[in-house]
């Protein structure tokens, strides 16, 4: 199941947070980031998806 939230993480990084961690502060946190800039969103939701 990682891999698949890992590639969801490279297409829409919101989604790949939402499947790990659900309506969290991750979650606004990797939107933010995201709508700040795409790579950042990348980094965030790659680190919050493959933390544990």
């Amino acid at each position: 199941m990682d891999i698949i939230r890992v590639i969801l993480a490279i297409l829409l990084p919101p989604l790949g947070v939402f499947l790990q961690v659900g309506f969290g502060l991750q979650f606004w946190l990797n939107i933010l980031l995201t709508l700040l800039g795409y790579i950042p969103g990348i980094i965030h939701a790659l680190w919050v998806i493959l933390r544990k």
